[in-house]
């Protein structure tokens, strides 16, 4: 059972980010010691670190997240496989061939993504599509809006993460991968990046507004 409920943690951090043991004995229904105890042997295993920040008024606040060891219990597929792979595509075939396996693979992939939401209406419900399907290649995506009416598509984990450091054409791939397959109404970027640090990936897709035509 600890082993489940640690493991259940390490999820929580992955995909919520930083918290305090008082929300995570909330979440889990457990006792905030109890918690303690767990993270003390998480953190003894290298699995997760603390930060003790101090809010407007009262004693600092300890928030644990997850240090690279902790992210590394999340699948990479396959990364030393593929980043091998890629490395000797580009060995043999230099540059131009590895722009045309990551092309053919944009394309495979976007192919796939516009017959899954040729049906899908509304952009909303494409959003919320596009993030089921990134969650099944092991994204942990999720999708939300912001205040100003964007859609925010999330993704908590890399998979690629290990080949994609190597070779970060992979992650300019999948930009436009997004931006192709829910089309020109909207604006896809890219404003959190795990590669440059962040703890994920986050994509603000803005409906482009079109000004009415006047009359002529």
């Amino acid at each position: 059972m600890q082993d489940r409920t640690a493991n259940r943690m390490l999820y929580s951090l992955k995909v919520a980010g930083p918290q305090t043991a008082t929300s995570l004995g909330q979440r889990f229904h457990i006792t905030a010691v109890a918690v303690r105890q767990m993270l003390g042997r998480l953190h003894e295993a290298g699995l997760v670190d603390f930060e003790d920040l101090r809010e407007s008024v009262g004693r600092p606040k300890r928030f644990w997240h997850l240090t690279d060891a902790g992210n590394s219990q999340f699948p990479d597929n396959h990364a030393v496989l593929t980043t091998d792979i890629l490395a000797s595509v580009s060995a043999i075939f230099g540059n131009e061939g590895l722009e045309r396996l990551i092309s053919h693979r944009e394309q495979a992939t976007l192919d796939q993504y516009k017959i899954a939401l040729e049906s899908v209406e509304t952009m909303e419900a494409k959003v919320e599509e596009l993030a089921k399907i990134r969650s099944a290649e092991g994204y942990m995506a999720t999708s939300e809006r912001d205040a100003d009416g964007n859609f925010i598509l999330i993704e908590n984990h890399c998979p690629i993460c290990v080949a994609a450091r190597s070779c970060q054409k992979l992650c300019r791939s999948e930009l436009e991968i997004f931006q192709a397959a829910l089309g020109p109404s909207v604006e896809v970027d890219r404003f959190e990046h795990i590669l440059k640090g962040a703890r994920r990936c986050a994509y603000k897709i803005k409906p482009i507004q079109r000004k009415a035509l006047g009359r002529q």
